[in-house]
């Protein structure tokens, strides 16, 4: 049996197209389902649903298989014990740090100021602002993030942006882009090795689908 970790929304929906072209199916939609596991068209393929985060430790301790996982949550994680075949090229965004409309950052960052910084990513924040020479104090938070420069709680955030228009809503800007995000397929060392007559067939077909 080869168990593949996803999470639901947009990771899910934009993976299917990658399954079908693996000749996989998911026999259900999780969003009307409430099962945690899924059964597909192949017998010894299943899909588990878990929190986006918690997909690269499903796969390096071998609660799955295999996986798909933006690389911000793999940069979070470590990556350690993954293997990672392949940039899949989906659910694309960016990490940015975001003001207040009337916050003057570029002015805050050149004298030298000591920034508060609300992110769920701690790891990719500290090393953008070390890069920078810029000090900051790290808020960790989990949801919500546009509020909190607008209670004051922090001077700036860094989080994920597609269209910019949750911070256009909440009168927030972008000031600089950190990095691009797409997902990737992870692949548990030790499968690769023991399944590698059903896995490789699947990176194989993942490799041919993906939308350059």
């Amino acid at each position: 049996m080869i168990t593949l970790a996803l999470s639901k929304g947009r990771i899910f929906d934009e993976t299917l197209p990658l399954l079908k072209a693996a000749g996989i199916e998911v026999l259900e939609d999780p969003e009307k389902s409430r099962k945690l596991i899924l059964p597909t068209s192949k017998p010894d393929v299943r899909v588990v649903l878990v929190r986006a985060t918690d997909v690269p430790t499903y796969v390096e301790y071998g609660g799955a298989d295999i996986g798909v996982t933006g690389k911000d949550t793999l940069i979070e994680h470590g990556g350690q014990g993954l293997y990672q075949p392949l940039d899949l090229n989906i659910s694309r965004c960016r990490v940015s740090v975001a003001v207040r409309a009337d916050f003057d950052y570029a002015s805050a960052v050149r004298q030298g100021s000591r920034l508060k910084v609300a992110t769920k990513y701690t790891a990719i924040a500290r090393e953008f602002f070390a890069s920078k020479g810029v000090h900051v104090d790290l808020i960790k938070l989990y949801g919500s993030m546009e509020l909190a420069p607008l209670t004051g709680l922090a001077d700036a955030i860094v989080d994920l942006v597609s269209t910019g228009n949750t911070l256009k809503a909440n009168h927030l800007i972008e000031v600089e882009r950190i990095m691009d995000i797409s997902a990737r397929l992870v692949v548990n060392q030790a499968s690769l090795k023991l399944k590698q007559a059903v896995i490789r067939p699947i990176i194989d077909a993942f490799a041919q689908a993906i939308v350059k």
